[in-house]
């Protein structure tokens, strides 16, 4: 059984009906979370001072959002088994709007990083099921496509949010970056009621697991709490130490809670299918590779060449705009020739553009900033949304919600690697107090006795990116094996269930 068999399409052949409309739907609230966090960043500033916070409580209102969307991807999935996709998708949208409402009314900083983390779980609920609405929608030669199509609101969303962000901070105030994407989300959940299927999926029943949810959030808080506050506080420091042995301890605990339990939220069983497998070992160094590259670009472009917001964001255009048409045409790749070969072809561009920036000078030479950006664009249209497909193509139907967790939450664990090596990037050629400004943009203009360290740390930071891409790759080529594995079309009983 190939990977593309594997998961059952009850609607037929076709698909559903409104296969199209319902990837209209998901594609806007994916869009409006992308454009979200992108405009935060942007406005950061403005919002430190003039909510008077701290730096802390700025870095606080960027983690806020991440830490809350990867500790309830999990319970997200496994609720979209068991309620249904609409609904849970409808409950993401409702929240990430009543969260986005209080951002912009928030009058501390303490209440703005509070609401970030209720968009977060309305995030986690839409990212969770947005992806299982598609696979039970389209058919298995449309899949593909259909993903690639879905992940331009991503690149939409880098490209919108920087240039809407400035514009409404300059005009309006730092409140509006969050006012103005109220009305899509809104219109996602009305959207969502009318075109989104309704019932719920015909798989397995069962009770949450909430120990597992409990050791498994305090256990990931624990550890993007040390990765994002390790500069901070210092890596040796007390605090950090303590935060990663109790990571170690509670993941652990999870991992072994999972084997165990009868519905697992970490369902260790679809691990089983070599292609899961391997798909998630490259998600998860994918990601460390690639989610951070544009700050690691700010870092350059505004701290060592002094160039301006407005310059710095249209540089960074070349790296997302050509995704627009290479996605849908990496997804119709992944569709006619199997997820593999794409995956492969566009990590092989992303490594190769990763170390062309790897060789960035004090003087910007516009060709060796373009040139690769245009590379790495090319290898993301191409890989991601293969790798997608790849992954949740090797899980049954049944427990689709349950994978989208499991996809998202190392793709968000990898994100929080990527900052932090961002961050220790900067790190070493920056005192971290200075790096930790600079990172959030309330650094100002650096001494120019810094410039030179902070370019060298910078082609650093993109040989490691490069590094983990490669490794990306190597793995990656393991796909293009045929393995006459069965996905894991169910879960091999547990000693606690052998009992009952």
């Amino acid at each position: 059984m190939s990977a593309a068999s594997a998961v059952a399409r009850p609607l037929g052949a076709a698909g559903h009906p409104r296969k199209w409309l319902i990837l209209a739907v998901v594609t806007m609230v994916a869009f409006t979370s992308n454009v979200d966090a992108t405009i935060v960043v942007i406005g950061l500033p403005r919002i430190v001072s003039g909510l008077h916070s701290t730096v802390l409580t700025g870095l606080w209102i960027l983690n806020a959002y991440i830490i809350a969307s990867t500790v309830f991807l999990l319970p997200a999935g496994r609720w979209s088994d068991v309620v249904g996709r609409k609904s849970i998708f409808i409950a993401g949208s409702l929240l990430f709007s009543v969260g986005t409402v209080g951002c912009g009314l928030a009058p501390t900083g303490a209440a703005l990083v509070l609401f970030r983390v209720v968009q977060g779980v309305g995030a986690a609920l839409g990212f969770a099921t947005a992806t299982p609405l598609l696979v039970s929608a389209f058919p298995s030669g449309q899949l593909g496509r259909a993903l690639g199509i879905n992940s331009t609101a991503w690149v939409s969303g880098m490209i919108v949010g920087p240039v809407v962000g400035g514009a409404l901070v300059g005009s309006f105030g730092w409140r509006w970056i969050f006012y103005v994407t109220v009305p899509f989300a809104l219109a996602g959940v009305v959207a969502g009621a009318f075109v989104l299927p309704g019932g719920r999926p015909a798989g397995r029943r069962g009770a949450t697991d909430w120990l597992g949810a409990i050791s498994f959030s305090l256990g990931l808080v624990a550890l993007l709490l040390a990765l994002t506050q390790g500069l901070a506080w210092g890596w040796s420091s007390l605090r950090i130490v303590s935060l990663a042995l109790a990571a170690v301890v509670l993941l652990g605990f999870f991992v072994v809670w999972e084997r165990l339990v009868a519905d697992p939220l970490f369902d260790l069983s679809l691990f089983r299918h070599p292609y899961f497998r391997v798909g998630m070992v490259v998600v998860t160094t994918y990601s460390i590779g690639i989610m951070a590259m544009t700050f690691l670009l700010t870092f350059y472009l505004q701290g060592a060449l002094r160039l301006s917001p407005l310059v710095s964001g249209l540089a960074l255009v070349p790296m997302a705009a050509p995704q627009f048409i290479l996605a849908p045409i990496g997804g119709s790749l992944a569709d006619r020739f199997g997820p593999a070969r794409p995956i492969v072809a566009g990590l092989a561009c992303l490594s190769g553009g990763a170390i062309w920036l790897s060789r960035l000078g004090p003087h910007l030479a516009w060709l060796d900033l373009v040139l690769p950006l245009l590379l790495i664009s090319v290898g993301n249209g191409l890989a991601w949304p293969s790798l997608l497909k790849q992954v949740m193509s090797s899980a049954p139907s049944d427990r689709a919600g349950t994978a989208s967790g499991m996809f998202f939450t190392l793709r968000n664990v990898g994100v929080a690697l990527s900052f932090t090596l961002a961050l220790i990037a900067a790190a070493t050629s920056l005192p971290p107090a200075v790096a930790v400004r600079e990172f959030l943009g309330t650094g100002g203009v650096l001494a120019s006795r810094l410039t030179l360290p902070l370019v060298h740390s910078t082609d650093a930071g993109f040989r490691v990116f490069g590094g983990c891409l490669v490794v990306a790759l190597l793995l990656s080529l393991l796909l293009l094996r045929r393995i006459p594995s069965p996905a894991p079309a169910s879960r091999p009983r547990s000693p606690r269930q052998a009992t009952r």
